[in-house]
């Protein structure tokens, strides 16, 4: 298996020279739903010479996300691309249901297998586009735009992680978990401690962030304290030790146990759910931090995070400076149609479906 690269530029792109990559194969109908190579070769027999609209558009308020790798797609495999007339939003664009999102008007046999994998392509990138935009949206409620980390590389075939990661960016998260999830906008991966490097050092946390800060000494030394279920403790060991140096500790908390703070503390215990990062650890990290004059240091907390339990904290105004979100963020919620609405310059669609126009779309040269 082959894979083929098409760098696109123009006016209507909002990031230039970005590569696609794409299998052969889909050249030869087999990624396509059967019943659209068939119908490819019925339109060559009896009216290869019927010109089709084909519209596309979704049922949500949402970020649309893929039309360039739309286009790319379009020009590398349709059967006589110049030929083909095509309208478009941008990567970016707020939409709204209904709305035309993407039009092309050609020969149905030049280009109408592709429509289940334009389909495919629109959904999922303005699925998580569209779930980035909510989230980071959430996180900057209270007025200060904290930063979100996309933490999607668990959560999905590894073979996602580039457009994956340009959705996010796309949706308004700027960090993300690994190199080939900024591929497509020209960063690096960012990142500083997983359990794993804890574990090799015994379960010492001001080791493994003694280890890490001078291996990486121009990193942003951030220790991740929760490895022991014991968080406040271990973040004033690293903190004691590292000073100033210290930019941040990260709470990642498993959903199923309760940290040591808490059982130290059960006069505090009933009236919340104390399991996982819950709000009242972080108030009481924030206060064991400030109360030793580490003011400086910032706080990150990920695990379980979605749009919901951002929008709680940020109401609570828990002292949180950064989310990691990674799961809820690649759930696939917004499917795209198309629907060939136009036949030789006339309206002619299923019962249901119509063209629609949209003024916003410009021509894709």
């Amino acid at each position: 298996m082959k894979e083929i690269e098409l760098k696109m530029q123009g006016k209507i792109k909002r990031l230039t020279n970005k590569t696609f990559k794409f299998d052969e194969r889909i050249k030869d109908g087999w990624f396509s739903a059967v019943y659209f190579l068939k119908t490819r070769e019925i339109v060559k027999k009896y009216c290869p010479d019927n010109i089709v609209t084909m519209q596309f558009f979704q049922k949500k308020h949402a970020v649309l996300c893929g039309t360039d790798e739309v286009i790319a797609l379009v020009k590398t495999f349709a059967d006589n691309p110049d030929d083909l007339e095509i309208y478009s939003l941008k990567d970016g664009d707020k939409i709204s249901p209904f709305e035309t999102v993407l039009t092309i008007t050609g020969r149905y046999q030049d280009f109408g297998y592709l429509e289940g994998i334009i389909d495919g392509i629109l959904a999922r990138r303005t699925s998580v586009a569209t779930n980035v935009y909510n989230v980071v949206k959430a996180a900057g409620i209270s007025g200060k735009q904290k930063p979100v980390i996309f933490m999607g590389d668990r959560d999905d075939h590894y073979t996602q992680q580039a457009g994956d990661g340009y959705a996010a960016y796309i949706g308004g998260s700027t960090a993300q978990a690994t190199h080939a999830m900024n591929e497509w906008w020209g960063k690096q991966g960012m990142g500083t401690m997983p359990h794993a490097l804890i574990q090799l050092f015994n379960g010492d946390i001001v080791a493994a962030t003694k280890a890490y800060h001078e291996t990486f000494p121009d990193d942003d030394l951030i220790a991740l304290v929760d490895y022991n279920n014991d968080v406040i403790t271990d973040a004033l060991k690293v903190a004691r030790v590292f000073g100033d140096k210290l930019k941040g500790v990260r709470v990642d908390t498993s959903r199923t146990m309760i940290d040591k703070y808490f059982l130290r503390n059960q006069h505090l215990l009933g009236t919340f759910d104390p399991r996982g990062v819950n709000a009242e650890l972080i108030f009481a990290l924030r206060k064991a931090l400030d109360d030793e004059g580490y003011h400086h240091v910032k706080i990150v907390v990920s695990g379980g995070f979605n749009e919901e339990r951002i929008l709680e904290f940020e109401k609570r105004g828990v002292p949180v400076d950064m989310y990691g979100v990674g799961s809820s963020l690649l759930k696939i919620n917004i499917g795209f149609t198309g629907d060939n609405v136009m036949l030789n310059g006339k309206h002619q669609a299923k019962a249901g479906r119509r063209y629609r126009p949209n003024p916003r779309l410009e021509k894709v040269d």
